[in-house]
Order: C-alpha cells, then sequence, then structure tokens
C-alpha cells in the first residue's frame, strides 16, 4: 500500500519526479535523515528535528530544497532570497544533483543539532 508521500512523489511530472524521488533516498539512506509527511510536503528530520524539506512548485516548474537552518552556514548555492532562518538549494531536473556538495551542505548544517 503507498503512503501520502509514496502519491505526492508519483504524482510529480518527469523529469523532476525522478530528481526529487532521488533526493528523497539521498536523504534517507545516505545521510540518515527520516521522513515524514508534515504540511502536504515531504520534511526529513535529524535527531526529531526538522532538518529540511523538499518542494516542487507546479506553476514554476520548479524544485529545491528548504534547509531549515540554513542560515547558520555560507555556501554558495543555498540562498536565502529574502528568508530569516531558512535557505534553499534549487534543484535543476535536467541536471545531475552534486551529491558531494549536498553532503557537503548537510554535514556542515549536522553540526547546529
Amino acid at each position: 500500500m503507498q503512503s501520502i508521500t509514496d502519491n505526492y512523489f508519483l504524482t510529480l511530472p518527469e523529469p523532476s519526479q525522478s530528481a526529487l524521488l532521488y533526493l528523497r533516498q539521498f536523504f534517507m539512506y545516505e545521510m540518515g535523515l527520516t521522513e515524514a509527511w508534515k504540511f502536504n510536503t515531504p520534511f526529513y528530520y535529524y535527531k526529531n528535528k526538522w532538518f529540511c524539506y523538499l518542494i516542487y512548485i507546479k506553476k514554476k516548474d520548479e524544485a529545491y530544497i528548504s534547509f531549515v537552518l540554513g542560515n547558520k552556514i555560507e555556501f554558495p548555492n543555498l540562498l536565502s532570497e529574502g528568508r530569516k532562518q531558512m535557505k534553499i538549494y534549487r534543484i535543476n531536473a535536467n541536471e545531475n544533483i552534486d551529491n558531494s556538495e549536498l553532503k557537503e551542505i548537510v554535514a556542515l548544517l549536522k553540526k547546529f543539532y
């Protein structure tokens, strides 16, 4: 039986669906985060605290990761865009995701938990 979260990912258009499904696996299995469904969005937790979430904006065909404590670090591809605490990492579903960059961001942010 599919969960609400499974259905969310499976209803996304390609190539965004594949990119976000990849990130889902990356966060849970490579980065050791746990997944929960909050506010109609897949959230990822570290030490039982909000760490990040995945967003797909259908009208703009745009996807990004929002890191809850993103303001704690400076990283070229983390953008605040006027947010006080969170920073986003844009995903271009037509290009390969930079695993090493994401691993570095996650490792830096885990130090604040």
